[in-house]
């Protein structure tokens, strides 16, 4: 659920945004500085969330990030100007990148071979049923109170789902995993009798051993600069540049998916009265319902075709789902060829990179260093959504909707090609097979 909250946080400020330019009036660069503010604070909240949950432990970080959550999901409701909404969507963003490292590391630790890349992909899965509560929270919000001022109750709302999340969170275990790292074997072992109590004999017998053997340590290198040395080099660049440049893509789009429809659908309208925006609106959340479906088709797929065959075909569809729009545009605006590209680029998106990359880091790194490396991938991924929500109303201010399609057509292209250079298949390994050999 914790991912259902980072899909909601980010993406209820693409709905809202259409009235917030209503409400606030904000230029082209604060409407960036607005779309962006939550993924710059993600940046920093994945890259601290990894170290301090590496450190600290996967539960105790687990629960201190949905404060952040709630508080200023709140905060962000009541901000009195653009500037302090600003703030608050920057802070509520660092509770929302903390979470990735945290979630990925967590769920991965817990689960076996053949179901890992399907359960995290079930649980990365609930991104998009986020996003698609949002487009319909804001829809909700917007026929109950059709005002332009109504983009506050919808980031209030954020913070309802967050308390939920945060009771259930209170009842989880600490990774035993994590436990091992740090040489606790009791500690693992009471926590692997609770999930599997038939076996209990056999792991205190395990753990009576372990107890008199040295832990093995790392003595080359400190923990975060493995990350980037030579055994791990080509696995940082897998893990960390096809998710930011995957981003600026999704994010691009994503963010300003409303406001792109009624630039597409509404252009001789001008695309500003409450009525377009609401359309809008509604394009959106039916366009979500096509993340949830890639989703579920890569949770079907990922185990059997491989993670990075899936993000290379992903890749592609995205680039050609951009053509496709760019061509319906070109042409006159045709309404089921511009849903078409779209429904394409976020079925393909899900399907591939966005549910691949969000496994990589987690399967190409040790329990060591595990949440640190997802964490700098999932930094690195938000300074690439940064990229694309400041990018994207500049170009279309510069160039025009057609000038926002090529942008991204080649952005994806580029993810393609650096995950087809660079690329390692985890398929099938256990997270102890991953480790090349620097962990001893």
């Amino acid at each position: 659920m914790g991912i259902f909250l980072d899909g909601y946080d980010l993406f209820i400020i693409s709905i809202a945004l259409p009235l917030i330019i209503r409400d606030l009036s904000p230029t082209p660069l604060l409407l960036g500085a607005i779309g962006s503010a939550a993924v710059i604070g993600a940046i920093f909240g994945a890259a601290i969330g990894g170290i301090l949950t590496d450190r600290f432990g996967r539960k105790s970080i687990y629960i201190v990030d949905l404060f952040l959550f709630i508080i200023f999901s709140f905060c962000c409701g009541i901000a009195w100007d653009i500037s302090s909404l600003i703030i608050f969507r920057l802070l509520l963003g660092v509770g929302v990148g903390a979470d990735y490292p945290i979630c990925a590391s967590y769920i991965s630790e817990f689960m076996p071979v053949a179901l890992r890349g399907r359960m995290l992909i079930g649980a990365f899965a609930f991104q998009a049923v986020g996003m698609f509560a949002a487009a319909i929270v804001g829809l909700v919000t917007l026929f109950i109170y059709p005002d332009p001022s109504s983009w506050r109750w919808m980031l209030i709302s954020g913070a309802i789902p967050a308390i939920i999340v945060l009771i259930a969170r209170a009842t989880v275990p600490e990774s035993p995993r994590w436990y091992l790292g740090q040489g606790l074997f009791r500690q693992a072992a009471s926590v692997i009798c609770r999930i599997i109590p038939h076996k209990e004999d056999k792991i205190r017998d395990c753990v009576e051993r372990q107890d008199k053997e040295p832990i093995n340590t790392i003595q080359e290198h400190s923990e975060f600069s493995i990350l980037f040395s030579k055994e791990y080099r080509k696995r940082t660049i897998l893990a960390t540049i096809p998710w930011f440049l995957m981003d600026i893509a999704m994010y691009g789009v994503g963010i300003f998916l409303p406001i792109l429809l009624a630039g597409l659908l509404f252009t001789n309208k001008g695309g500003t009265g409450l009525d377009e925006i609401y359309q809008s609106i509604a394009g959106s959340a039916f366009l979500d319902i096509f993340l949830l479906a890639g989703f579920l088709l890569n949770m079907r797929y990922v185990d059997k075709i491989g993670r990075i065959k899936l993000q290379i075909y992903g890749f592609i569809g995205m680039t050609l789902g951009m053509l496709l729009i760019l061509m319906a545009w070109m042409s006159g605006s045709n309404i089921y060829l511009i849903f078409s590209g779209f429904i394409f680029f976020n079925l393909l998106l899900n399907l591939g990179p966005n549910a691949t990359t969000f496994i990589l880091p987690v399967e190409l790194f040790p329990t060591r260093v595990r949440g640190s490396a997802h964490g700098l991938a999932s930094a690195v991924a938000k300074a690439g959504a940064a990229v694309g929500i400041f990018l994207i109303p500049i170009v279309q201010n510069i160039a025009g909707i057609g000038g926002v399609l090529v942008v991204i057509g080649i952005v994806s292209l580029a993810g393609l090609l650096v995950t087809v250079i660079f690329r390692i298949e985890t398929k099938g390994q256990s997270l102890d097979d991953i480790d090349p050999g620097v962990f001893g």
